[in-house]
């Protein structure tokens, strides 16, 4: 049986805690901050982008 993409995205979104997908924008400006100068002094890092989905 296949769902209407509404019922998909929602059964998606309910169990992240922002109650949304990540869009292609905030991917791009997690990207660029990576690789910005105001992120010289990291050595290495993790960016969860799953709105939290990880915490429960």
């Amino acid at each position: 049986m296949k769902f209407p993409l509404t019922i998909r995205k929602w059964f998606l979104t309910d169990k992240i805690p922002v109650k949304r997908c990540e869009t292609p924008e905030e991917a791009a400006a997690m990207a660029c901050f990576i690789v910005s100068p105001e992120n010289s002094f990291s050595a290495g890092f993790i960016f969860d982008l799953l709105g939290g989905r990880a915490a429960y």
